[in-house]
Formats: C-alpha cells, sequence, structure tokens
C-alpha cells in the first residue's frame, strides 16, 4: 500500500476513534445512573485482574532487587536498595507494567466481547428495542476500566507488591538491613511521587480502556474481525501506553 493510503487511513481511523470517543464521554452520565453495571464492569476487569498484578508486581520487585544489589554494591551503597527499588516501581513500572498487564488482559476482553456482541447482532438488536448500545453497553465499561487501572496501580506500587517483592530478596536472601532497607524508602518516597504514578494511571486506564471499546465496537462482524480487533487493542494499547508515559514522564520532570 502506498505511504500516503497509509497516512490517510491512520488519519481517518485517529478522527472516527476521536468523535467515538466524545459519544462515549457524552454517554457516562447515563452508565453513572447504572451503578451496578459500572459495579459488575469493576469486577471483570479490576477483581480478575489482580492475582496477575499482584504476581508480576513481586517478581519485578524481586529482579529490580537482584540487579540493583549487584550495581550499588559496587559502590558500597547497597544500603540504598530500598530507595532504589520504590522509586522504579512507584515512578515508572508501576503504572506501565500494570497498564501493559491491564491491556492484554483486561482490554482484550473487553474488545473481544464488544466485537462478540456486535457479530452475534446483540448490538444492533438493543438499537432496534431503542437502547442506545454506548449507553447500555460501552459507558459503563470503559467507566470502569478508567476507575480499576489507578486502583491497581495502587495496589502494585503504593501497597508495596513490587516493593515487598524486593525486600524479599533484598533483606532475605542479600541481607540487606531490615531498617535500612525501610528507612531510605521513608525518607526518599514523598507524596508527589505517588501522585504523579496515580495520574499516570489514570491517562493509561482511559486510553486503554478507549482503544479496546472502539476496536470492538468498529470490528468486523466475523470472527476473523473479533480477532483482529482484539490483537489491535493489545498491540495498539501497548504503543499508546509507552508513548503517553514518555509524554507524562517529560512533562512532570521538566
Amino acid at each position: 500500500m502506498k505511504p500516503w493510503l497509509l497516512i490517510g487511513d491512520f488519519l481517518r481511523r485517529l478522527g472516527e476513534s476521536t468523535l467515538f470517543l466524545f459519544t462515549i464521554l457524552s454517554a457516562l452520565p447515563a452508565a453513572l445512573a447504572r451503578p451496578r453495571l459500572v459495579v459488575q464492569q469493576l469486577y471483570m476487569v479490576g477483581v480478575l485482574s489482580m492475582v496477575i498484578v499482584i504476581i508480576s508486581g513481586s517478581f519485578i520487585g524481586m529482579v529490580l532487587a537482584l540487579q540493583g544489589y549487584s550495581l550499588l554494591v559496587r559502590f558500597g551503597a547497597a544500603s540504598s536498595l530500598g530507595q532504589a527499588v520504590a522509586f522504579s516501581v512507584v515512578r515508572e513500572l508501576g503504572p506501565v507494567v500494570t497498564a501493559l498487564l491491564f491491556a492484554g488482559r483486561a482490554g482484550s476482553a473487553l474488545a473481544a466481547e464488544i466485537g462478540l456482541m456486535k457479530a452475534t447482532d446483540q448490538l444492533s438488536g438493543m438499537e432496534m428495542m431503542a437502547v442506545d448500545p454506548v449507553k447500555r453497553v460501552v459507558a459503563p465499561r470503559f467507566l470502569a476500566g478508567f476507575i480499576a487501572m489507578p486502583l491497581l496501580v495502587a495496589m502494585f506500587s503504593v501497597m508495596a507488591i513490587g516493593v515487598g517483592g524486593g525486600y524479599s530478596i533484598g533483606v532475605t536472601l542479600l541481607g540487606v538491613d531490615d531498617g535500612a532497607y525501610w528507612s531510605q524508602i521513608h525518607r526518599a518516597m514523598h507524596f508527589e511521587d505517588i501522585r504523579q504514578s496515580l495520574v499516570k494511571a489514570l491517562w493509561f486506564g482511559g486510553a486503554v480502556s478507549w482503544i479496546a471499546m472502539y476496536q470492538g465496537y468498529h470490528a468486523a462482524p466475523t470472527s476473523e474481525g473479533v480477532s483482529r480487533a482484539t490483537t489491535s487493542t493489545v498491540v495498539v494499547s501497548s504503543v499508546v501506553v509507552l508513548a503517553l508515559d514518555f509524554v507524562l514522564t517529560a512533562f512532570m520532570f521538566r
């Protein structure tokens, strides 16, 4: 395909997805009027994602402790291991890794669910019954993803899942002083670091949910179309999360 056709298709999809986002945002008041639907989706995209976030966060903390200790011990700064792990987890790895896991687990599930509803004419059936599928189906799922993402990041970072994984390796296995590990974290970390992590989580949650809803809602009503929408959700979400992380980090630490 010629380059200008690719650019034209990208711009068309960008404009189409932006208009779709405005449609979702206009439907959010209707979703808030049905809190039961939002709570159900919070369970689907949030609670069911907790296990993979907890396990991944623990192992990432362990790896950071091993890598950080091998570097810090060369400079006689092994007692700063807690600070290094906490900064890495809270500022960067917490929101980014959680967003990537969220895109792979919840984002793909949302896109597949919406795509299957379209392929089986459930969305068309709602329209025939004068029920707006964006208000009834899309908006509650978008809102649930937007809310669940900061909670998962808080569990990954703020609630010390990743930091606890680093503690289990640094203190238990490598012999770093227990008091030094926690005191370095307490001395170095500030509320501003946590706030920036949660701000990133809000942006990532909104972006992943938006992409998943768009891909599923505009998927071709075939098995191949649903499969393509699911794959596109994971790929596009991962790229957008990493790009957003760069933009937000550059803005926050300007």
